[in-house]
């Protein structure tokens, strides 16, 4: 049995239908007669469930959940006549079902795979009939380059494009009791990714030669390893000057604010003398103008694309510096305490890692270069000879 609640002085229905619990927003403000409405409406509704005859677009037609249901509708249907069901109805079920799992910028992305690539190469394809065969030969075309453009995609974007067709392949073949035809295909071989981290000198030259309205914002990711979203979503309710924490719980992904890249990323971030300084700077200039901790000039959050081509990259090139992305500051900053000796689980806690793995695996190689010591460290060591002990 549903029932009617209130919230905010505005009635809505709460009910289940096919095992998913349903809440219906109304315009009704709460009174008896209102309430009397929605109830007579509930009863409606059960019986049309129980009767078969219930259509969830006709009562709610603006709801997310109606196209939820038609989508489920046609899985129904069609998975009775024997799984013969279109790639493309399926993966709309799929992306719809998936939403609620998803941050925006990762829903954004998938749309974005659907429509360009997988939908106009499968999307008419009967998805228990899709083989290795046709796998691959999508992949291969995605190698080629594109007939207007000649633009060539990235071996990382093909692999990404070729994820999310296992994903629904697999979800598929699982429903609908077929052998998925996606059976020991490896991922195109990736390059070694490129780390550029810069040099403590050229961090300070980059620092001392920014714009002033920039020159916190670029210290503080320089010396904190934050993400581009993490220090571009950061709100002043995050920072903690009596304990000199920096607490990540947000970031800001395409303009939205919402939750960090992963669970871990959620952290505090140990400030140090030069970046609790910049804060106080910081803290003079935009508290009273914005949450966000740094802000353009209206108060609104940066745009990490404007910042990049009209801060970050001219800069670079006016001091000579090769061409990287804003990335490096993160890179930077892990290579900085490596070289420092700070204590690896330390500076994993700092960047958000699950563990030490990838500070050895990605970092360490780069240490040696930024002090200009490779090996010294040990020659200082040998080179003080054997204490307490007499020479024979």
């Amino acid at each position: 049995m549903g029932t009617v609640n209130s919230r905010d002085g505005k009635l809505y229905l709460d009910f289940r239908y096919k095992g998913v619990r349903c809440r219906e927003q109304t315009s009704l403000v709460d009174n008896s007669t209102n309430r009397q409405k929605l109830n007579r409406l509930l009863t409606l509704l059960e019986q049309q469930m129980k009767s078969g005859s219930f259509d969830y677009g006709h009562h709610f037609p603006d709801s997310p959940k109606a196209e939820y249901f038609r989508q489920l509708a046609k899985v129904s249907q069609l998975k009775a006549s024997g799984g013969r069901m279109l790639f493309g109805t399926f993966a709309n079920l799929w992306l719809v079902e998936k939403r609620v799992e998803w941050r925006v910028s990762q829903i954004e992305t998938v749309e974005g795979i659907l429509r360009c690539h997988l939908l106009p190469a499968m999307g008419d394809s009967m998805i228990a009939t899709i083989s290795k065969t046709d796998i691959l030969g999508f992949r291969t075309r995605l190698c080629e380059p594109d007939l207007v453009t000649l633009k060539i995609l990235s071996t990382s974007r093909i692999n990404h494009i070729m994820t999310y067709l296992r994903l629904i392949l697999n979800e598929a073949a699982e429903r609908f009791e077929f052998q998925s035809p996606w059976r020991n295909i490896k991922a195109l071989p990736m390059p070694r990714s490129e780390i550029q981290p810069f040099s403590l000198n050229e961090v300070y030259r980059i620092v001392e030669n920014v714009r002033t309205d920039f020159r916190t914002y670029y210290l503080v990711r320089f010396f904190t390893g934050m993400r581009t979203g993490e220090i571009d979503g950061l709100t002043w309710e995050h920072i903690d000057f009596s304990n000199r924490l920096i607490h990540i719980r947000q970031s800001l992904v395409r303009g939205s604010l919402g939750p960090t890249k992963t669970p871990g990323s959620c952290r505090a971030i140990a400030m140090n003398q030069p970046v609790y300084e910049a804060l106080q700077t910081q803290r003079e200039q935009t508290e009273t103008q914005s949450n966000f901790v740094f802000c353009n000039q209206r108060g609104d959050s940066l745009s990490h694309h404007n910042v990049t081509k009209r801060v970050w990259y001219p800069l670079l090139k006016s001091l000579g510096l090769e061409k990287r992305n804003p990335y490096q500051t993160r890179h930077t900053a892990a290579t900085l305490w490596l070289a420092a000796g700070e204590s690896p689980e330390w500076i994993a806690r700092q960047l958000g890692h699950a563990n030490t793995g990838m500070l050895f695996r990605v970092y360490s190689r780069y240490v040696p270069n930024l002090l200009g010591q490779d090996g010294a460290a040990f020659e200082r060591l040998i080179g003080n000879g054997p204490k307490g002990e007499s020479s024979k």
